[in-house]
C-alpha cells in the first residue's frame, strides 16, 4: 500500500508521538527544571525499581521492587527475596514489608517472620503502602485487579485495616482502584492518593487525594464523566491532571514552604494519554473550610522523571525515587546561602 507524500509527515508523526507516549514515562534519567532557592542532588542510583522510601533511625531504606529487597540507600541489603515490596513500616516492636498479595511481620532485629495476611489478588495494580493509624492499626492500600471491572474479591480496590499483632483485617473504604500511599496528617486525618480507570477519556477521571471515612465508598466503578461524585460517595478534597498517576505522599519536610497542613507528593506519569503528563513532584495545601477541607494543588518540580516513592527526612530535606532504569533516589534541599 503506497502512502501519499503531502499525508507522510502526518503518519510519520502520528507514530512518534505513540511511540513516544509508550517510552516517555520510562525513558530514564532526565533532568529536573531548577526549582527557585532549591536544588536537587542525586544521592544514590542502580537501586532497581525504588517504591518506599523510609526513615529509620537517621537511616534511609528503600523498597527495590525489581530486586525483591530492603535496602539501605548506600545499597546495603536488609532483607531480600521479598516478592516485590511495595510498602514498610515501622512500630515500637516490628518491622512491617507490603508484598504482592501479602503483609509480613519482622521483629526488629528482622527474627519472626510472621505472615500477617496472604492471598490478596493482584493484576494491573498490587498491594502497595503499608502506614500505621494513630491508633496503632496498620492502614494496607490493595490495588484493583483491572482497570474497570467488578472485583471477585472485596479485599481489592480497598484500603484494609490490619491488626499488627493478630493478623486480623478487613475492609475500611471501598470504591479505590489504585491508592498507592497515605499520610496522616494532624487535625485533617488520614490522606490516600487514588488514581482513576483510563476507559473515559483524557478528561475523567482527575487524579484523587481523598480524607479518608470509615466504610465509605470513594466512587469507582459508579463514577462517570457526567456524574463524578454518585450521591452514597465521597469526593476527592484535592486532584490533579487526569491521567497522571498522582502516587506518593509525604508529610512537609522542615525546611519547605507551607504549614502543618502542607503535603508533597509525586506525579509518575502515563502512556494513557496521547501526549504525555506528569514528571513532577507537587505541593498541596489545604484549608478548613465551610464545607470542610479543601486542596489546593501546585506544581513545585518538573521533568523529574517518574517520581514514585517520597519522603520527608529528618534534616528537613526532601527525598523521592525514580522507578525507571536508574533507580536513582534524589535530596532536594534548600540551596545555601553565601
Amino acid at each position: 500500500m503506497k502512502v501519499r507524500r503531502d499525508i507522510l509527515p502526518a503518519v510519520i508523526g502520528l507514530i512518534f508521538l505513540i511511540m513516544a507516549r509508550e517510552i516517555y514515562p520510562y525513558a530514564g534519567v532526565m533532568v529536573a527544571d531548577p526549582i527557585a532557592g532549591f536544588e536537587v542532588e542525586e544521592i544514590a542510583s542502580g537501586l532497581g525499581g525504588p517504591t518506599c522510601l523510609v526513615f529509620h533511625q537517621d537511616e534511609l531504606l528503600v523498597c527495590d521492587r525489581d530486586g525483591g529487597r530492603i535496602i539501605t540507600v548506600d545499597g546495603e541489603v536488609i532483607l531480600d527475596g521479598l516478592n516485590y515490596p511495595h510498602g514498610l513500616v515501622f512500630t515500637d516492636e516490628y518491622m512491617v514489608v507490603s508484598e504482592k498479595g501479602s503483609l509480613t511481620r519482622y521483629d526488629l532485629d528482622l527474627s519472626n517472620k510472621t505472615v500477617l495476611v496472604d492471598g490478596i489478588k493482584s493484576g494491573n495494580h498490587q498491594t502497595n503502602a503499608v502506614n500505621l493509624l494513630p491508633n496503632g492499626t496498620l492502614i494496607w492500600h490493595a490495588g484493583s485487579t483491572c482497570n474497570l471491572c467488578d472485583e471477585a474479591d472485596e479485599h481489592n480496590a480497598a484500603l484494609l485495616w490490619v491488626d499488627v499483632q493478630t493478623g486480623d483485617h478487613g475492609v475500611l473504604a471501598s470504591g479505590v482502584r489504585n491508592s498507592f500511599d497515605g499520610i496522616w496528617i494532624d487535625d485533617i486525618g488520614y490522606l490516600f492518593s487514588d488514581n482513576g480507570q483510563d476507559a473515559m477519556g483524557d478528561g475523567f477521571p482527575v487524579e484523587e487525594v481523598n480524607l479518608l471515612v470509615e466504610g465509605a465508598d470513594y466512587g469507582w466503578l459508579v463514577e462517570s464523566p457526567e456524574d463524578p461524585n454518585p450521591d452514597g460517595t465521597e469526593a476527592p478534597i484535592a486532584w490533579w491532571t487526569p491521567h497522571t498517576s498522582l502516587n506518593g505522599l509525604t508529610t512537609r519536610p522542615a525546611n519547605f514552604p507551607g504549614d502543618n497542613h502542607t503535603i508533597y507528593g509525586t506525579v509518575y506519569g502515563s502512556w494513557a494519554t496521547l501526549i504525555p503528563r506528569g514528571h513532577q513532584i507537587v505541593r498541596i495545601d489545604f484549608t478548613n473550610t465551610s464545607g470542610g477541607w479543601v486542596g489546593e494543588v501546585t506544581v513545585f518540580a518538573s521533568d523529574v522523571g517518574t517520581p514514585l516513592p517520597i519522603t520527608a527526612g529528618p534534616d528537613g530535606n526532601l527525598y523521592y525515587g525514580t522507578f525507571d532504569h536508574s533507580g536513582a533516589v534524589y535530596k532536594i534541599s534548600p540551596e545555601a546561602k553565601s
